[in-house]
Protein backbone atom coordinates (compact mmCIF):
# COMPACT_ATOMS: atom_id res chain seq x y z
CA UNK A 1 0.00 0.00 0.00
CA UNK A 2 0.85 3.53 -0.80
CA UNK A 3 0.39 7.00 1.20
CA UNK A 4 -1.55 9.14 -0.90
CA UNK A 5 -3.03 12.75 -1.06
CA UNK A 6 -5.33 14.54 -2.25
CA UNK A 7 -3.86 18.00 -4.50
CA UNK A 8 -6.83 19.62 -6.41
CA UNK A 9 -5.98 23.11 -8.74
CA UNK A 10 -9.92 24.07 -7.02
CA UNK A 11 -8.61 24.56 -3.64
CA UNK A 12 -7.08 27.81 -5.32
CA UNK A 13 -10.32 29.22 -6.68
CA UNK A 14 -10.71 30.64 -2.51
CA UNK A 15 -9.60 33.98 -2.33
CA UNK A 16 -9.63 36.03 1.01
CA UNK A 17 -7.86 38.86 -0.42
CA UNK A 18 -4.48 40.63 -1.50
CA UNK A 19 -1.86 40.72 0.81
CA UNK A 20 -3.52 37.73 3.12
CA UNK A 21 -1.40 35.18 4.60
CA UNK A 22 -3.60 32.25 3.49
CA UNK A 23 -3.34 32.75 0.07
CA UNK A 24 -3.62 29.92 -3.09
CA UNK A 25 0.42 30.35 -3.38
CA UNK A 26 0.22 27.73 -0.59
CA UNK A 27 -0.87 24.91 -2.51
CA UNK A 28 1.16 26.38 -5.92
CA UNK A 29 4.59 25.39 -3.95
CA UNK A 30 2.80 22.30 -2.80
CA UNK A 31 1.71 21.52 -6.67
CA UNK A 32 5.33 22.14 -7.86
CA UNK A 33 6.90 19.71 -5.07
CA UNK A 34 4.37 16.67 -5.94
CA UNK A 35 5.46 17.52 -9.84
CA UNK A 36 8.99 16.88 -8.75
CA UNK A 37 8.85 14.18 -6.58
CA UNK A 38 11.22 11.87 -6.62
CA UNK A 39 10.45 9.91 -3.49
CA UNK A 40 8.47 6.54 -3.23
CA UNK A 41 5.68 6.68 -5.63
CA UNK A 42 2.40 7.95 -4.16
CA UNK A 43 -1.44 7.37 -4.91
CA UNK A 44 -3.66 10.08 -5.94
CA UNK A 45 -7.09 10.75 -4.43
CA UNK A 46 -9.61 12.69 -6.10
CA UNK A 47 -11.58 15.30 -4.19
CA UNK A 48 -14.91 15.46 -4.44
CA UNK A 49 -17.63 18.53 -2.87
CA UNK A 50 -18.26 17.16 0.83
CA UNK A 51 -22.53 17.60 1.14
CA UNK A 52 -23.95 19.80 3.62
CA UNK A 53 -25.39 16.89 5.86
CA UNK A 54 -21.97 15.94 6.29
CA UNK A 55 -20.75 19.22 7.10
CA UNK A 56 -23.83 19.50 9.54
CA UNK A 57 -22.44 16.43 11.35
CA UNK A 58 -19.83 19.21 12.80
CA UNK A 59 -21.57 22.35 12.16
CA UNK A 60 -24.95 24.07 12.90
CA UNK A 61 -27.35 24.88 10.08
CA UNK A 62 -26.65 27.97 10.75
CA UNK A 63 -23.09 28.53 10.05
CA UNK A 64 -23.82 26.28 6.98
CA UNK A 65 -26.15 28.42 5.57
CA UNK A 66 -23.99 31.76 6.64
CA UNK A 67 -21.09 30.33 4.70
CA UNK A 68 -23.70 29.37 1.58
CA UNK A 69 -24.53 32.72 1.61
CA UNK A 70 -21.14 34.09 0.64
CA UNK A 71 -21.59 32.93 -3.13
CA UNK A 72 -23.57 35.85 -4.19
CA UNK A 73 -21.02 38.76 -3.14
CA UNK A 74 -17.58 39.52 -4.73
CA UNK A 75 -16.21 39.59 -0.76
CA UNK A 76 -17.86 38.59 2.80
CA UNK A 77 -15.89 38.88 5.73
CA UNK A 78 -16.54 36.86 8.46
CA UNK A 79 -14.41 38.52 11.32
CA UNK A 80 -11.06 40.81 11.12
CA UNK A 81 -9.09 37.92 9.83
CA UNK A 82 -11.66 35.59 7.84
CA UNK A 83 -13.02 36.32 4.38
CA UNK A 84 -14.27 34.89 1.11
CA UNK A 85 -15.18 35.32 -2.32
CA UNK A 86 -17.72 33.84 -4.45
CA UNK A 87 -16.29 30.67 -5.13
CA UNK A 88 -14.77 30.03 -1.33
CA UNK A 89 -18.07 28.14 -0.23
CA UNK A 90 -17.30 25.63 -2.99
CA UNK A 91 -13.97 25.41 -2.59
CA UNK A 92 -14.78 24.84 1.68
CA UNK A 93 -16.72 22.42 0.83
CA UNK A 94 -14.40 20.48 -1.72
CA UNK A 95 -11.79 20.90 1.21
CA UNK A 96 -13.86 18.79 3.94
CA UNK A 97 -14.85 16.33 1.02
CA UNK A 98 -11.11 15.41 -0.29
CA UNK A 99 -10.32 14.96 3.34
CA UNK A 100 -13.10 12.25 3.54
CA UNK A 101 -12.57 11.15 0.54
CA UNK A 102 -8.82 10.41 1.80
CA UNK A 103 -10.08 9.13 5.09
CA UNK A 104 -12.04 6.83 3.41
CA UNK A 105 -9.44 5.18 1.20
CA UNK A 106 -6.75 5.00 4.35
CA UNK A 107 -9.93 3.16 6.34
CA UNK A 108 -10.77 0.79 3.99
CA UNK A 109 -6.63 -0.14 3.80
CA UNK A 110 -7.04 0.90 0.07
CA UNK A 111 -3.56 2.87 1.11
CA UNK A 112 -1.36 3.18 3.79
CA UNK A 113 -1.84 6.15 4.97
CA UNK A 114 -2.35 9.92 3.62
CA UNK A 115 -1.91 13.64 3.47
CA UNK A 116 -4.49 16.11 2.24
CA UNK A 117 -3.46 19.45 0.82
CA UNK A 118 -6.60 21.44 1.16
CA UNK A 119 -7.75 24.99 2.14
CA UNK A 120 -9.08 26.80 3.30
CA UNK A 121 -8.02 25.19 6.64
CA UNK A 122 -10.23 24.51 9.51
CA UNK A 123 -9.34 24.30 13.06
CA UNK A 124 -10.07 27.46 14.20
CA UNK A 125 -13.67 26.87 13.38
CA UNK A 126 -16.50 25.90 15.97
CA UNK A 127 -19.77 24.54 15.49
CA UNK A 128 -20.99 27.86 15.21
CA UNK A 129 -18.74 30.32 14.12
CA UNK A 130 -16.32 30.48 11.00
CA UNK A 131 -12.98 32.08 12.35
CA UNK A 132 -9.05 32.44 11.75
CA UNK A 133 -9.18 31.55 7.99
CA UNK A 134 -10.99 28.99 8.92
CA UNK A 135 -14.49 28.31 6.96
CA UNK A 136 -15.64 24.56 8.27
CA UNK A 137 -13.53 22.22 10.17
CA UNK A 138 -12.44 19.64 7.67
CA UNK A 139 -10.55 17.55 10.33
CA UNK A 140 -13.69 17.21 12.68
CA UNK A 141 -16.00 16.67 9.76
CA UNK A 142 -13.49 13.93 9.37
CA UNK A 143 -13.71 12.12 12.60
CA UNK A 144 -17.39 12.33 12.23
CA UNK A 145 -17.45 10.58 9.52
CA UNK A 146 -15.21 7.98 10.47
CA UNK A 147 -17.41 6.84 13.40
CA UNK A 148 -20.71 7.39 11.67
CA UNK A 149 -19.53 5.19 8.26
CA UNK A 150 -16.82 3.55 8.96
CA UNK A 151 -17.36 2.01 12.73
CA UNK A 152 -14.54 3.82 14.76
CA UNK A 153 -14.87 4.11 17.64
CA UNK A 154 -11.89 6.05 19.18
CA UNK A 155 -10.27 8.77 16.53
CA UNK A 156 -7.90 10.68 17.77
CA UNK A 157 -6.89 14.42 16.88
CA UNK A 158 -3.13 15.49 17.00
CA UNK A 159 -2.68 19.20 16.15
CA UNK A 160 1.07 20.85 16.07
CA UNK A 161 0.02 24.02 13.86
CA UNK A 162 1.42 27.30 16.04
CA UNK A 163 -2.06 28.34 16.53
CA UNK A 164 -4.61 26.54 19.18
CA UNK A 165 -7.30 24.40 17.47
CA UNK A 166 -10.15 26.34 19.16
CA UNK A 167 -13.23 24.93 17.47
CA UNK A 168 -11.55 21.01 17.29
CA UNK A 169 -11.50 21.37 20.77
CA UNK A 170 -14.83 22.99 21.45
CA UNK A 171 -17.01 20.39 19.06
CA UNK A 172 -15.32 17.19 21.02
CA UNK A 173 -14.84 18.96 24.27
CA UNK A 174 -17.07 16.75 25.72
CA UNK A 175 -17.12 13.69 23.75
CA UNK A 176 -14.45 10.58 25.26
CA UNK A 177 -14.55 8.90 21.92
CA UNK A 178 -12.18 11.49 19.99
CA UNK A 179 -9.35 12.66 21.86
CA UNK A 180 -8.00 15.96 20.87
CA UNK A 181 -4.28 16.72 21.61
CA UNK A 182 -2.93 20.09 20.37
CA UNK A 183 0.60 22.02 20.50
CA UNK A 184 0.89 25.45 20.70
CA UNK A 185 2.48 28.73 20.98
CA UNK A 186 0.31 30.37 24.48
CA UNK A 187 -0.39 33.18 24.57
CA UNK A 188 -1.57 34.01 21.57
CA UNK A 189 -4.21 33.71 18.65
CA UNK A 190 -6.82 32.53 19.65
CA UNK A 191 -5.93 32.42 23.18
CA UNK A 192 -7.45 29.45 24.20
CA UNK A 193 -5.66 26.30 25.25
CA UNK A 194 -4.31 26.30 28.71
CA UNK A 195 -3.05 23.58 30.04
CA UNK A 196 -5.68 23.10 32.29
CA UNK A 197 -8.48 22.62 29.72
CA UNK A 198 -8.72 18.98 29.79
CA UNK A 199 -12.44 18.47 28.37
CA UNK A 200 -15.72 18.27 30.48
CA UNK A 201 -18.30 16.12 31.57
CA UNK A 202 -17.62 12.46 30.20
CA UNK A 203 -14.94 13.99 28.25
CA UNK A 204 -12.49 14.84 30.74
CA UNK A 205 -9.41 13.86 30.16
CA UNK A 206 -9.75 13.62 26.44
CA UNK A 207 -8.63 16.70 25.06
CA UNK A 208 -4.73 17.41 26.38
CA UNK A 209 -3.27 21.26 25.57
CA UNK A 210 0.65 21.55 25.60
CA UNK A 211 0.94 25.15 25.65
CA UNK A 212 4.14 26.20 24.77
CA UNK A 213 6.48 30.07 25.23
CA UNK A 214 7.88 30.68 21.87
CA UNK A 215 10.98 29.59 21.16
CA UNK A 216 10.68 26.20 22.13
CA UNK A 217 11.66 24.44 19.03
CA UNK A 218 12.65 20.89 17.88
CA UNK A 219 13.20 19.90 21.57
CA UNK A 220 9.81 20.80 23.37
CA UNK A 221 8.13 18.70 20.36
CA UNK A 222 9.76 16.09 20.65
CA UNK A 223 9.75 15.41 24.42
CA UNK A 224 6.38 16.07 24.56
CA UNK A 225 5.64 13.17 22.11
CA UNK A 226 8.21 10.91 23.77
CA UNK A 227 7.14 11.97 27.63
CA UNK A 228 3.25 12.37 27.28
CA UNK A 229 1.71 11.98 24.19
CA UNK A 230 2.83 8.98 22.53
CA UNK A 231 2.03 7.09 26.23
CA UNK A 232 -0.95 8.71 26.48
CA UNK A 233 -2.14 7.54 22.88
CA UNK A 234 -1.37 4.24 23.31
CA UNK A 235 -3.65 3.90 26.43
CA UNK A 236 -6.34 5.66 24.87
CA UNK A 237 -5.59 3.24 21.89
CA UNK A 238 -7.52 5.05 18.81
CA UNK A 239 -8.19 3.22 15.79
CA UNK A 240 -7.42 6.19 13.89
CA UNK A 241 -5.26 8.83 13.78
CA UNK A 242 -5.69 12.51 12.31
CA UNK A 243 -3.15 15.06 12.12
CA UNK A 244 -3.96 18.59 11.94
CA UNK A 245 -0.63 19.69 10.53
CA UNK A 246 -0.03 23.01 10.02
CA UNK A 247 3.63 24.38 9.45
CA UNK A 248 3.41 27.44 10.61
CA UNK A 249 5.27 26.56 13.90
CA UNK A 250 8.58 26.27 11.28
CA UNK A 251 11.28 28.75 11.99
CA UNK A 252 10.83 30.30 9.09
CA UNK A 253 7.09 30.90 9.70
CA UNK A 254 6.28 35.20 9.75
CA UNK A 255 3.58 34.91 12.07
CA UNK A 256 4.90 32.73 15.11
CA UNK A 257 8.29 32.32 16.55
CA UNK A 258 8.39 28.29 17.65
CA UNK A 259 11.14 27.97 15.53
CA UNK A 260 10.74 24.13 14.62
CA UNK A 261 12.88 22.76 11.87
CA UNK A 262 12.45 20.01 9.40
CA UNK A 263 13.69 17.33 11.88
CA UNK A 264 11.29 18.25 14.22
CA UNK A 265 8.48 17.40 11.72
CA UNK A 266 10.07 14.59 10.86
CA UNK A 267 10.08 13.38 14.28
CA UNK A 268 6.69 14.21 15.53
CA UNK A 269 5.50 12.08 12.34
CA UNK A 270 7.61 9.39 12.92
CA UNK A 271 6.80 8.79 16.65
CA UNK A 272 2.98 9.25 15.64
CA UNK A 273 3.19 6.33 12.85
CA UNK A 274 4.77 4.42 15.16
CA UNK A 275 1.45 4.43 17.56
CA UNK A 276 -0.55 4.49 14.71
CA UNK A 277 0.96 0.97 13.30
CA UNK A 278 0.90 -0.50 16.92
CA UNK A 279 -3.22 0.65 18.00
CA UNK A 280 -4.55 1.68 14.79
CA UNK A 281 -3.10 -0.96 11.96
CA UNK A 282 -1.06 2.03 10.58
CA UNK A 283 -4.23 4.48 9.58
CA UNK A 284 -2.79 7.92 9.94
CA UNK A 285 -4.24 10.81 7.47
CA UNK A 286 -3.11 14.26 8.11
CA UNK A 287 -4.48 17.49 6.60
CA UNK A 288 -3.18 20.56 6.10
CA UNK A 289 -3.84 23.63 8.63
CA UNK A 290 -1.64 26.67 8.56
CA UNK A 291 1.84 27.58 7.41
CA UNK A 292 2.47 30.93 5.54
CA UNK A 293 6.42 30.79 4.43
CA UNK A 294 6.38 28.74 1.00
CA UNK A 295 9.70 27.72 1.41
CA UNK A 296 9.05 26.43 4.83
CA UNK A 297 5.67 25.29 3.92
CA UNK A 298 7.66 23.10 0.43
CA UNK A 299 10.31 21.37 2.74
CA UNK A 300 8.37 20.53 5.74
CA UNK A 301 5.58 18.88 3.24
CA UNK A 302 9.02 17.12 1.56
CA UNK A 303 9.56 15.33 5.10
CA UNK A 304 6.94 14.73 6.06
CA UNK A 305 5.20 13.16 2.89
CA UNK A 306 8.70 11.20 2.84
CA UNK A 307 8.39 9.90 6.39
CA UNK A 308 4.87 8.58 5.59
CA UNK A 309 5.95 7.03 2.73
CA UNK A 310 8.58 4.80 4.48
CA UNK A 311 6.24 3.66 7.16
CA UNK A 312 6.88 3.62 10.87
CA UNK A 313 10.13 3.38 11.59
CA UNK A 314 11.99 3.17 14.62
CA UNK A 315 12.23 6.46 16.44
CA UNK A 316 15.80 6.87 18.88
CA UNK A 317 14.50 8.67 22.25
CA UNK A 318 15.69 12.00 23.67
CA UNK A 319 18.69 11.51 26.01
CA UNK A 320 17.09 14.64 27.78
CA UNK A 321 14.90 15.03 30.32
CA UNK A 322 12.61 18.56 31.27
CA UNK A 323 10.68 19.79 34.12
CA UNK A 324 8.43 21.16 30.90
CA UNK A 325 6.09 18.54 31.51
CA UNK A 326 5.63 18.72 35.14
CA UNK A 327 2.03 20.50 34.92
CA UNK A 328 0.84 18.57 32.31
CA UNK A 329 1.26 15.64 34.35
CA UNK A 330 -0.14 17.16 37.11
CA UNK A 331 -3.56 17.35 35.18
CA UNK A 332 -3.60 14.48 33.66
CA UNK A 333 -2.22 11.83 36.01
CA UNK A 334 -6.45 11.25 37.20
CA UNK A 335 -6.85 10.03 33.70
CA UNK A 336 -3.71 8.55 32.25
CA UNK A 337 -0.54 6.60 33.51
CA UNK A 338 1.67 9.63 32.36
Amino acid sequence: MRTAIVLDPRYRAHDPGAGHPERPERLLTIEDLIQHWHGAPLERVSARVADEDEIRTAHTPELLARIRDTQHVARARIDADTATCDRSFETALLAAGGLIELVDAVATRACANGFAFVRPPGHHATAAQAMGFCLFNNVAVAAKHLQAVHGIERVAIIDWDLHHGNGTEAIFYDDPSVMYVSLHQYPYYPGTGAVTDTGRGDGLGHTINVPFSAGVGDEGYLLAFEEILAPVLRQFAPQFILVSAGFDCHWRDPLGGMQVTEKGFVGMTRSLLGVAEEVADGRLVAVLEGGYDLDAIRSSTEVVLDELSHGARSHAPSTQRSAVFDRLREVLRPHWRV
